[in-house]
């Protein structure tokens, strides 16, 4: 092991920790079983303990060296069902390899069932240093911590747009726009939703930027908009039909950095149907800047439904013709 690192640094690049989290009732949106945001929120709160028993919490990391935590890349795939009374036992792994220049973790949350300890996700947790420029440190950054720290999160993709924006505020308020130039022309002939809306400060932290939670939130909501333009509103389908989504898998990965009250355009695309079980869907987050649309966050997330069979008793459902119909038909082609 490398002496030359500092304590803490060698904490958190080679000691696995465990934390007993509870989920947030917020996530507790059908029946008593909590959904993938907030299965996402507990990987992401056990990587922060990580850092606080190493000797580096968040706060400390901002005020004493100037710099801020941003989880950069998040991926889960889910298991057994998380309850809202459930304790998570979450056993953070370090994975970052010797070269690499962001701390990589391996995050697995456990509970009991029946006496029995089981495995209900398995997360990798990708967190980068940000510098941040409007703040002065109080101290040098701890031998070793240096190389995971970065000027900014990443240079996203860039596109040449024909299209003329519209200005947003002559568009439809509340939950943005479904209607849009600039994403008519993203999507193009795809079987894809698009969204655009203004990003608010409650997405973001440091005073500035769309933070990782920020961008599963928009994946959940672009998901909630998607279905009900297909004709697949979850209210709907849960009240008719017994239905729910349920995710098996997820991941998020930010390309760039989105600033506070950006508009952002996102298009969902429908990318694979398996066996009338599962369907995945491809995320993809742009805003415009000096003319181009800038790509700053990219995801994947696998859906199924699940069939309330008796009341809080619930199994997969199989789609039928016209679920597959209304998931693969974009609403333009199909009128």
């Amino acid at each position: 092991m490398d002496t030359t690192l500092h304590p803490a640094v060698t904490a958190l690049l080679h000691t696995p920790t465990t934390a007993r989290l509870r989920p947030l009732f917020e996530g507790n949106n059908i029946s008593y079983a909590i959904g993938f945001k907030h299965i996402n929120y507990v990987a992401e709160a056990a990587v922060l303990d990580h850092f606080r028993q190493a000797g580096l919490s968040v706060g400390d990391l901002y005020r004493r060296f100037g710099l801020g935590f941003d989880v950069v890349d998040i991926r889960s795939r889910l298991g057994a069902l998380l309850a809202v009374d459930d304790e998570v036992e979450a056993v953070v792994t370090p994975r970052t390899k010797e070269d690499a220049d962001r701390f990589r973790f391996r995050v697995e949350q456990f509970v009991q069932r029946d006496g029995r300890r089981v495995r209900c996700a398995d997360s990798t947790v990708v967190v980068a240093l940000r510098v941040d420029g409007h703040i002065a440190p109080e101290e040098p950054c701890p031998a070793g911590l240096e190389r995971f720290t970065t000027a900014r999160l990443g240079e996203g993709e860039r596109l040449e747009l024909a299209a003329t924006p519209v200005p947003y505020g002559g568009l439809t308020a509340g939950r943005g726009t479904t209607a849009d130039p600039v994403l008519s022309e993203l999507i193009g002939e795809t079987n894809a939703f698009g969204w655009r809306w203004r990003v608010g400060y409650f997405y973001c932290h440091y005073n500035e930027r769309v933070q990782m939670s920020g961008f599963l939130r928009i994946m959940e909501e672009v998901e909630d908009l998607f279905l009900a333009d297909r004709g697949l509103a979850i209210k709907k389908v849960l009240d008719t039909r017994g239905w729910i989504p349920v995710v098996t898998q997820s991941r998020v990965e930010i390309l760039d950095e989105t600033v506070m009250e950006e508009e952002l355009y996102t298009v969902y695309t429908v990318e694979n149907i398996f066996k009338t079980l599962l369907y995945t869907t491809r995320m993809d987050c742009y805003v415009l800047r000096d003319g181009m649309l800038v790509k700053t966050a990219t995801g994947t997330i696998t859906h199924g439904y699940l069939q309330e069979v008796a009341p809080n008793r619930w199994e997969m459902a199989e789609f039928d013709e016209a679920t597959v119909s209304a998931l693969t038909t974009p609403r333009k082609a199909a009128s």
